[in-house]
């Protein structure tokens, strides 16, 4: 067997093979198509922006754990009422999207809570 035999299958085999990792870049794999349709982030029904604080009550996304998610309220206002409502319900939350989430459904304890506060609140949604 002569040694450029062998040689020549060598070259041809790796001449045909596509780049995996080069220094320059990185990793060059292409990654695999994603299946399905891209999932749009869900921000909720659109609100008019009429000075009404609605109160839902949300089970999508959550691996079917109820969140109370209040919308409408002034950008400035949702940290601090969030940490009011956390605190006043007993539970955790977070302000996403200008939205205050709070674990649990506590919609007619967080309505009554913000009407003490000054708020026009509504309760929306199932």
């Amino acid at each position: 067997m002569s040694g450029g035999a062998g040689r020549a299958d060598y070259d041809r085999v790796v001449s045909n093979s596509r780049l995996v990792y080069s220094t320059d870049g990185g990793d060059r794999r292409t990654p695999p198509p994603k299946r399905g349709r891209a999932a749009a982030p869900r921000k909720g029904p659109e609100l008019p922006n009429d000075g009404i604080v609605r109160v839902f009550r949300d089970k999508g996304r959550r691996g079917g754990k109820v969140v109370t998610v209040v919308r409408g309220l002034p950008a400035g206002d949702a940290p601090g009422v969030a940490s009011d409502l956390k605190r006043l319900c007993g539970s955790g939350g977070a302000v996403k999207d200008g939205a205050v989430e709070i674990q649990g459904d506590h919609r007619e304890k967080i309505a009554a809570r913000l009407e003490t506060r000054g708020y026009r609140v509504k309760l929306a949604g199932g």
